[in-house]
């Protein structure tokens, strides 16, 4: 039975690795993997109270996650894996997850994404870190509804227009604006790729259901 978080406490199996299991953190927006640390059953509880990434090391203990760099990591969900030892934790982080600086433990390879979940990334990250001063034009649209409804429709026409006229490569670039563009809404009321998909998802198995 899953708990908060998706993710039943009780199916893990401390004991296998001496009472820790294994933590994988991904970015939820991204997909890339950022870092891998062990977690024992208290540091599991404490993450599920508080939504913020806890591990343990012998070396630190009991240890939250960007206590005290700020980096921390806002879960998203937790699943475990078919043995119980292992868990795969979808978070968003506040900042770089290595003790180096870098986005990735594992270096920019690690880093490798679909190119949908990288630009979602992007649209969320300007949304809420960039400066007044240095205002780019995801942030114009972040900021202005009207504006976002306006080049929505623009690009949807255009693309319809396109598609209209066959024109091959200018739909194929229409479509990639429109997208950007439904990014940018979507995002703007709190959603995002990842809603979109799990739309996807439920669609297609009841696709298969009745096939």
């Amino acid at each position: 039975m899953n708990g908060a978080f998706g993710l039943d406490v009780d199916s893990l199996d401390f004991a296998k690795g001496g009472g820790l299991v294994a933590v994988v953190a991904q970015d939820a927006r991204s997909g890339a993997v950022l870092m891998i640390a062990f977690a024992d059953r208290e540091a599991i509880e404490r993450t599920i109270a508080t939504g913020e990434m806890h591990y343990r090391s012998r070396t630190r203990g009991l240890w939250h996650k960007g206590a005290t760099s700020g980096n921390t990591q806002r879960v998203v969900s937790l699943s475990a894996d078919c043995d119980g030892d292992a868990v795969l934790a979808r978070v968003e982080p506040a900042g770089p997850a290595c003790h180096t600086g870098d986005v990735s433990c594992f270096g920019a390879m690690a880093l490798a994404a679909d190119t949908l979940s990288t630009l979602d990334g992007v649209i969320a990250s300007r949304g809420l870190g960039a400066s007044e001063d240095s205002p780019s034009y995801t942030r114009k649209l972040l900021g202005d509804r009207n504006l976002r409804l306006k080049k929505l429709g623009e690009e949807s026409v255009e693309l319809a227009v396109a598609l209209a006229g066959g024109d091959r490569e200018r739909a194929v670039n229409e479509a990639a604006d429109l997208i950007y563009h439904a990014l940018v809404g979507l995002r703007a009321i709190g959603a995002g790729l990842d809603e979109v998909r799990a739309v996807l998802d439920i669609r297609a198995a009841h696709s298969r259901g009745r096939s």
